[in-house]
């Protein structure tokens, strides 16, 4: 176990985590690789996403297969965190490759080396290209780590196109009505905040946490559900759990691991804005 301590997150080691919550596919995927790439070292075989997460921030392996359709949190919603907590001054961010059944996630957002995918059921001739593609990206961090930093831009881009186009058929159906008013209750009392006076959202377990200048409330309602309903060009999301209003942003301070730290105007408290988002803060 001490060696493989050592070796994670190693571009030698060739490790691996997979992320399949059908048992059947997870085990055919594994005797594949093994097959194809028998050095490879599948340093864990997991079957949901909130797994998947924890497994991978504390193995850093070198490469992760996500299923894009997973219980607890999605492939992408994994990809979103990672990009996120990872620390990048300890460890290489790894390879993604995304496993899917839909085609239309198989766009041009994966056509570069640094995010790839497999569709289902994965076709040995593809599996052989994709490992092709990963050895050589493997290869080319080893014989020069500083290529590491741009090599994370790129997967960054990539996933940031992928999140946009993560719905799928319906991101092409008309957007739902911008909100006007946020109605809060509070006992048997019923705020109306204006949207224009929130400062930002952030979510809070099965809430969401809306924040003015002068007070803070409670909706019921999943930020991935609030964020179509607001103005991208006003409302910016920061983190994964984080929207703010870009008018009220008052500082911006980048820190040496690639996140952005935020004041805000009329708060006190700090915001992160992750490495997913830090191309909105365009001076950097």
């Amino acid at each position: 176990m001490a060696a493989d301590a050592n070796n994670r997150g190693s571009t030698a080691a060739a490790t691996a985590l997979i992320a399949e919550d059908e048992p059947l596919l997870a085990q055919a995927l594994q005797a594949a690789l093994r097959r194809e790439w028998p050095e490879l070292q599948v340093l864990a075989n997991v079957g949901d996403g909130v797994q998947a997460l924890s497994k991978t921030l504390a193995l850093r392996p070198a490469l992760c297969f996500l299923d894009i359709r997973m219980p607890g949190l999605t492939g992408l919603e994994v990809a979103q965190a990672l990009a996120e907590d990872w620390p990048a001054q300890e460890a290489p961010f790894p390879l993604l490759v995304f496993i899917t059944a839909h085609d239309h996630y198989a766009l041009q957002a994966f056509e570069h080396a640094a995010v790839d995918y497999l569709l289902k059921p994965v076709e040995p001739a593809r599996l052989a290209r994709c490992v092709q593609r990963l050895r050589q990206t493997l290869a080319a961090r080893q014989a020069a780590p500083a290529a590491q930093a741009p090599a994370l831009d790129d997967t960054l881009a990539q996933l940031r196109g992928l999140l946009a186009q993560s719905g799928g058929p319906a991101a092409s159906a008309p957007p739902p009505p911008r909100l006007q008013v946020i109605q809060a209750g509070a006992g048997s009392a019923v705020h109306f905040v204006p949207v224009e006076d929130v400062l930002y959202f952030e979510a809070a377990d099965k809430y969401v946490r809306v924040i003015t200048a002068e007070a803070e409330h409670l909706i019921r309602m999943p930020l991935k559900e609030l964020l179509p309903q607001l103005d991208p060009d006003r409302f910016w999301q920061i983190h994964r759990g984080t929207i703010v209003q870009a008018r009220c942003i008052r500082t911006a301070v980048r820190d040496e691991s690639g996140k952005v730290h935020l004041t805000l105007r009329g708060r006190p408290e700090k915001l992160t804005a992750s490495r997913l988002y830090a191309h909105l803060f365009r001076a950097f």
